[in-house]
């Protein structure tokens, strides 16, 4: 097979070039366009990233085309309509940062929980005495978690080890999940009123935008905790500001900030290509600016799922998407070829 991988970081290469010793093999560093697609016309497997926009007249350039290995999860950035027609499979990588956005969840809260920041800076200053350090238990706090999708799972399982009890709000509820991990599904205003803490696991989509907003805080328990590692436009920035600053919200734990970069998903970050911050809200940077400065927030750069297990998933799963479909088998399709 003749194979073309776009968009390959230096981290990916060595995984590759298992490839090399039964096909042909072309790795490029840029993504799939008009200036390059000809020298691949002849390629039968492509794996870009999200950066290579596989519109039809592009997809026509490429007659022996059978599969689209994409390394991501979402894959807006392919024609698949075109696919369908021409009989080319599409598959991506469905899964792999789930467990870890859980697990940054409880970094995130576990700093608010423990005063982590300050008692580091504390210690690094010479000043090795407790006071005013007072953190609080996760024990016996109830935890609220907005969207129970594949993170929303992993967080509530998590939580449940750290003995909290677990609220949880989402579209479409699923009593069979609810009785195996041990949680109740309530109303989005319910879980705002009787949760200690709030989690977002929710996508960006004109239904979430701004979530939560005065409202919404204005109904949550005084002194709550707010964490959210999903999108930046969930939360209404003016209003969280407000929360914080008059102690409706104890703290907050933010992976994500509300002039978050318009993007597909998290791993588009690790590229080298992704650098163009040049169309920005001034109102939104103002916030960034606030949230950055507030005492009682902490603030990672979106890199909650930033983890070489995490990355090392997206390589291993492509792999083995192309290795499945050379053995004539499918795996991880989200669209078949016409012969599968």
């Amino acid at each position: 097979m003749k194979i073309s991988l776009f968009e390959i970081e230096a981290h990916e290469r060595a995984a590759f070039d298992r490839l090399r010793s039964a096909h042909t093999l072309r790795i490029c560093a840029e993504p799939l366009g008009a200036g390059n697609v000809a020298a691949h016309a002849d390629a039968e497997i492509l794996s870009p990233f999200i950066y290579s926009d596989l519109h039809a007249g592009l997809l026509a350039q490429l007659p022996a085309l059978k599969l689209i290995a994409t390394r991501s999860t979402g894959y807006d950035h392919i024609d698949t309509a075109y696919c369908a027609r021409h009989g080319i499979a599409v598959a991506n990588v469905p899964v792999y940062g789930d467990s870890t956005v859980a697990e940054h969840v409880f970094a995130l809260l576990l700093s608010l929980s423990h005063r982590i920041p300050e008692a580091v800076a504390a210690a690094r200053s010479g000043n090795f005495s407790p006071r005013g350090l007072e953190g609080f238990d996760l024990d016996g706090k109830t935890l609220g978690v907005v969207g129970t999708g594949r993170i929303g799972q992993h967080v509530i399982r998590i939580a449940r080890g750290f003995g909290m009890p677990v609220l949880a709000s989402d579209a479409r509820p699923d009593d069979g999940l609810a009785q195996r991990l041990g949680f109740r599904y309530v109303a989005l205003d319910v879980l705002l009123a009787e949760s200690d803490v709030v989690t977002l696991h929710v996508p960006a989509t004109p239904a979430t935008h701004h979530l939560l907003s005065a409202a919404q805080f204005a109904r949550m328990k005084p002194g709550a905790v707010l964490i959210n590692t999903a999108r930046g436009s969930i939360v209404e920035p003016g209003a969280l500001i407000e929360a914080l600053v008059s102690g409706r919200l104890a703290g907050a734990g933010l992976d994500v900030l509300p002039d978050e970069p318009a993007i597909r998903e998290e791993a588009q970050l690790v590229s080298s290509i992704f650098a163009d911050r040049s169309s920005v809200d001034l109102r939104g940077l103002v916030a960034d600016h606030l949230l950055l400065r507030l005492p009682n927030v902490v603030v990672t750069p979106h890199s909650g799922f930033n983890t070489r297990e995490a990355l090392a998933r997206i390589v291993d799963t492509t792999l083995d998407n192309i290795e499945a479909f050379i053995a004539g088998r499918s795996l991880n399709r989200v669209m078949p070829s016409r012969t599968s």
